[in-house]
């Protein structure tokens, strides 16, 4: 035996195979996506090769890592209490009811756990298109206690998507105002216009407001909504059949710049 180990994670939608020595530290890692594995310690390349041999699947390519690109460089100079990347889909949310359950019994669900179903809904259909060159950033806190549900970046440029929670409810839009059920109807989507707007200032970049309705019975427009895609949990995947707007290196840059905590201070 050559004393090494192989540790899978997935992380971002893509799996890693880590070659590890005893004392933990990396010495290969095989991205299966890219069919590579990038060795750091030269010396042990036919061990390396040979303990990842059951797992490697078609030919790969073997070297040294790939130099760092600026945005790589950025993130890991990024500390991790400002790294936002890790938050969940509803982090906000998931928080506030670890400090505040709310009564045990109560008649009626809570409504922060009505909009963390929808929150995680539309966070994991989101992050279900990593694969297709996508990022998705969670729960990006403003100033003012506000905060975008989800900033979604990829080829098809930037969109800030809020979550509307509306299972077994017709929904009706005359902008800017959405109707839920018999709830009196609220202007959501001057709000919705008006977080992408803090986005796209806080990005330098155009920022697309997005409404994600989660389980709808039907929806009605009074008219088209001025700037606001909207679109129900199912159909998020039609994002990716957006033109081409971000080149893959513009996302990775405005990836590692949303994912700064320091980046939303002045939204």
């Amino acid at each position: 035996m050559n004393g090494l180990r192989v540790i899978p994670t997935w992380r971002h939608g893509r799996e890693r195979l880590y070659v590890c020595l005893t004392d933990g530290r990396n010495i290969a890692w095989y991205d299966r996506e890219a069919a590579r594995i990038n060795l750091v310690a030269e010396d042990r390349r036919e061990d390396v090769l040979e303990v990842l041999g059951p797992f490697v699947t078609g030919p790969v390519t073997v070297g040294p890592p790939p130099v760092p690109t600026p945005a790589e460089l950025a993130r890991l100079a990024l500390h991790p209490d400002d790294d936002l990347a890790p938050n969940r889909p509803g982090e906000a949310l998931l928080v506030d009811l670890d400090r505040d359950p709310g009564p045990a019994h109560r008649l009626r669900t809570d409504p922060r756990r009505r909009s963390l179903a929808a929150e995680q809904t539309v966070g994991e259909a989101l992050d279900r298109l990593d694969g297709a060159g996508w990022h998705t950033l969670h729960s990006l806190p403003l100033p003012g206690g506000d905060r975008l549900h989800h900033l979604a970046i990829g080829p098809a440029g930037l969109f800030a998507v809020h979550t509307l929670y509306a299972r077994r409810h017709r929904v009706r839009i005359a902008d800017p105002v959405v109707g839920l059920g018999r709830r009196e109807p609220e202007p959501l989507l001057r709000r919705i216009r008006g977080d992408a707007d803090r986005a796209s200032h806080a990005l330098t970049a155009e920022v697309r407001p997005v409404l994600a309705l989660v389980g709808p019975t039907d929806v009605a427009f009074t008219g088209p909504p001025r700037q606001v895609r909207v679109l129900t949990d199912t159909d998020l995947p039609d994002l990716v059949r957006l033109g081409g707007v971000l080149k893959p290196a513009d996302v990775e840059a405005l990836h590692a710049m949303a994912r700064d905590r320091r980046t939303w201070s002045e939204a």
